[in-house]
């Protein structure tokens, strides 16, 4: 039950309220001080590198050129892999959109703060994120595209809104932002004309006013043409920008505009819009690369790229031979397309890492990267991977968490938790008998073919540990305990840890049916 707060003008919630402190620079989760602690003496800001996240929506290993793709055209994605740090073996946070979008924020795994699956929950606005530190360091943010972690707007209507669930963007560092709440199709998602913008339930909010205006046509162009601005004013001001760029492309509505189809005649229906919406994406982080090497600021711009999850299970898109897709806790459905673009980064051009990363990774490597500490000890899930970018640690010495309930059909078989750590993959429901519990070795088998864990049973038993620690820390955090504010209550209840795969409801039916 949230608490009511009375001002002079209005009834507002306990969220609210603690969202505006919090955007007022006093942060409740460290007793009141200061936000940012730097460990060492904060570098010059202009020295500081750019920084973007950008991410696709639903797009699969294998969907890009530099993967081995010879269908999609992705040559501007592809110049900039190839020119960077290809990262081979990159996870997303989640099977899922919301929560894996929420990890990149955080730093901290989605069982933290209850973003469960998409559409459910809300960022807690006691979490710390990205745009929070690095405003407070000086940085110009912005976020465009998709939002998907709460209500972005008091007067959203759609799915997932309503007061207890408002995460408003201001309220976690943005200083611009132009998204909508959920999916939208990939060409003209309001109409040819754009006639639909005045009156859906999930139109595209700037700053929070509903946008009406240059919302026809590809969407990915519609983004950039907003993103663009936000740039040049950032450079303009002489100061450093981070900008979240999540597109909503090749998510369903998957349409592509008739010069994009045209492109992938010879293909079906799906194929041509499937490919084309890619393509068209491409197209928009060309011009985006091309605006920022004509600032002059590409070789300081540190360039993220991944997708939120494995392609859709009957959209054309390619796991690369991962077994599993979307909602599955096999590569295939969190294995993910992904580089690090930065030319005066530490990763050496042109190589390949093949050792894992996950988005959970961003928070702890863009803060060692900007010199910022992270303002108290709540724990965070995420490893700085600077070291590992550079050549100068050979392992990944922290392990990645993974949990993620359905039906088994809709999870591909894949049990339901899991951890990697440098080199094996342990998959669990903890089951009694321990009978569906997989072990990977990776390295040797990244199509995950065959169980290990009979080899390497002791191996199993270490991360099955690790991966039920990690449950009671994150079911710790759900309750508050990592927030210093007593009146804390979490939006939804605690997700079981223990059992296996959620009855789907043909199973229901069925049992149904036959009693």
């Amino acid at each position: 039950m949230s608490h009511q707060l009375k001002t002079e003008s209005k009834s507002m919630s306990r969220r609210e309220f603690m969202a505006g402190i919090i955007a007022a620079g006093s942060l409740v989760a460290c007793g009141g001080s200061s936000v940012l602690r730097s460990t060492k003496k904060t570098p010059e800001i202009r020295k500081r590198p750019n920084i973007i996240l950008m991410m696709t929506d639903d797009m699969g290993w294998g969907d890009v050129g530099w993967n081995g793709n010879t269908i999609i055209k992705t040559p501007n994605l592809d110049s900039l892999a190839t020119a960077g740090v290809r990262l081979d073996r990159f996870y997303s946070g989640a099977p899922v959109c919301s929560p894996t979008r929420a990890t990149c924020l955080t730093g901290r795994h989605y069982f933290r703060y209850g973003i469960w699956k998409a559409n459910q929950g809300a960022l807690p606005v006691q979490e710390v994120t990205l745009p929070k530190l690095l405003k407070q360091a000086g940085y110009a943010t912005g976020h465009y595209g998709k939002w998907h972690m709460g209500s972005p707007n008091r007067n959203y209507t759609g799915k997932n809104s309503g007061d207890k669930h408002l995460a408003l963007p201001e309220w976690f560092g943005y200083d611009e932002y132009f998204v909508t709440h959920h999916a939208v199709a990939t060409w003209d998602p309001y109409g040819p004309k754009g006639e639909r913008a005045a009156t859906t339930e999930n139109p595209y909010w700037q700053n929070g006013e509903r946008v009406l205006e240059n919302v026809s046509g590809d969407d990915s162009r519609i983004m950039m043409d907003r993103i663009l601005p936000f740039v040049n004013q950032a450079v303009e001001d002489e100061k450093p920008f981070f900008t979240v760029v999540w597109f909503h492309a090749p998510h369903t509505p998957i349409k592509a505009g008739p010069e994009y189809r045209e492109m992938y005649s010879k293909y079906s229906e799906l194929e041509q819009n499937y490919y084309g919406c890619i393509t068209a994406l491409d197209d928009q982080v060309g011009r985006l690369k091309n605006e920022l090497a004509k600032l002059g600021v590409l070789d300081d711009t540190m360039l993220w790229f991944c997708s939120d999850n494995g392609p859709e299970r009957r959209n054309p898109g390619i796991t690369g031979g991962h077994r599993g897709r979307k909602r599955s806790l096999f590569t295939g459905g969190v294995g993910s397309p992904a580089f690090m673009h930065w030319p005066n980064g530490p990763g050496k051009a042109g190589s390949i890492m093949d050792r894992p990363a996950s988005t959970l990774d961003y928070l702890p490597t863009i803060l060692e990267t900007v010199g910022v500490k992270y303002p108290d000890t709540r724990p965070l899930d995420g490893l700085n991977i600077l070291p590992l970018l550079a050549g100068t640690q050979s392992k990944r010495d922290k392990p990645i968490p993974f949990r993620y309930q359905s039906a088994k059909g809709t999870m591909f078989d894949s049990p339901t938790a899991g951890m990697i750590d440098d080199q094996f993959k342990f998959l669990t429901n903890y089951s009694d008998s321990g009978e569906e519990d997989l072990l990977f070795d990776l390295y040797a088998d990244r199509f995950e073919e065959n169980n290990v864990i009979k080899d390497h049973p002791e191996h199993a038993r270490k991360l099955k540990k690790e991966l039920s620690a990690f449950l009671t820390s994150a079911e710790n955090s759900h309750a508050g305990g990592d927030y210093a504010d007593p009146d804390f209550e979490p939006l939804g209840k605690w997700s079981p840890t223990l059992g296996g795969w959620k009855v789907s409801n043909r199973q229901r039916n069925k049992k149904k049916k036959n009693n």
